[in-house]
């Protein structure tokens, strides 16, 4: 009887060891698969936002009052590297230095619509921006978003290639207006403290008011607090007629927000030539453009893709996602992303 239960001791013994094995190759197998190496999230390069966009300047300070963003977001990038290495001949998901596979993963979400939520927060007439400035915005981000703009035509030959219809578009679900003797709000969230957003999880909420200190606009990142969450843009900055100021007057400022908002980083990844924005089509770059610069304008050997939406470049000189933006911003859009349920 001793024997016996000896010899069941030992069985176990090596079942467990081999369970214990079988785990800890499952374990590796997964850290091979989806390389988190690359990963950050605060910038320090020096960049002042003098392109007029602060969601960087505004994520490091989120960062540093919320210890589970960091985290939050991380794992963002992890499912999503991870649903990109499951596809046949993809890479980790990562980008320009060395990452991922410039075709989207398939989604089978088809052509995604986002309602969204204007606030319109005033202290004079110009600032209470009309309807048709409003509806001007949303159809810049239509067109922009499925790349049926006037200016898709102008995107140079090197990047036609992988320049994308992302299949993501918006509709206008309601607009609010209030007026307030403020005359800027700043960048610290202060408006959207003011006027909370409606729904966030199901609408993306745009706030148009006056920042001031020449920002042009804001966004949150995938990830962070659902009272925060959304897009703020200067009223002179949103739309294409009305009370617009050049060369930000054609609605491209909402459309960089907007990127950033489901997911999308700075084109030049907002550091040196070792950082990246993890999208493998966009060429590796060290500063952002600005103007409308000559083609081809070359850094960290190779030419940027200045016309990019996700550069500092004037708005008609903008006239293009790629694929692997596409493929980032779906990421967060398909079931157990995470903006999965703005998709209706």
């Amino acid at each position: 009887m001793r024997k016996l239960l000896l010899s069941m001791v030992a069985v176990g013994a090596i079942m467990v060891s081999c369970s214990d094995d079988q785990t800890a190759n499952t374990t590796n197998l997964d850290e091979q698969q989806v390389d988190m190496s690359d990963f950050y999230l605060y910038t320090d390069n020096g960049e002042k936002a003098a392109g007029g966009c602060y969601t960087m300047q505004r994520l490091n300070a989120q960062l540093d009052k919320d210890k589970d963003l960091y985290n939050n977001m991380y794992e963002i990038e992890k499912r999503y590297r991870s649903s990109v290495a499951q596809k046949p001949g993809n890479g980790n998901g990562g980008g320009g230095n060395g990452g991922g596979d410039p075709q989207p993963p398939t989604d089978n979400l088809g052509v995604v619509t986002i309602p969204v939520y204007v606030h319109v927060v005033y202290s004079n007439s110009n600032e209470n921006i009309s309807d048709a400035q409003i509806n001007s915005q949303m159809a810049v981000l239509n067109d922009d978003f499925r790349r049926t703009n006037n200016d898709a035509n102008q995107t140079p030959s090197l990047f036609a290639p992988v320049a994308a219809d992302t299949e993501i578009q918006f509709t206008l679900a309601g607009t609010f207006r209030y007026a307030n003797s403020r005359t800027s709000w700043g960048t610290n969230d202060l408006v959207k403290a003011t006027y909370p957003p409606v729904t966030p999880s199901t609408h993306l909420n745009i706030w148009v008011c006056n920042i001031g200190g020449g920002i042009l606009g804001y966004a949150q990142f995938p990830g962070g607090n659902s009272a925060t969450d959304g897009v703020v843009v200067g009223p002179q900055y949103f739309g294409s007629t009305g009370y617009v100021a050049a060369p930000f007057d054609e609605g491209r400022t909402t459309t960089h927000e907007v990127g950033h908002y489901l997911n999308l980083r700075h084109i030049w990844g907002d550091g040196r030539c070792n950082r990246d924005d993890f999208v493998s089509d966009t060429p590796t770059s060290d500063r952002p453009n600005y103007g409308c610069p000559s083609f081809p304008t070359t850094h960290c050997r190779s030419t940027d893709m200045t016309m990019n939406y996700m550069d500092y470049t004037n708005d008609a000189c903008m006239n293009m996602f790629s694929a692997g933006q596409k493929a980032r911003m779906r990421g967060v859009l398909v079931p157990g992303g995470a903006r999965e349920s703005l998709v209706n």
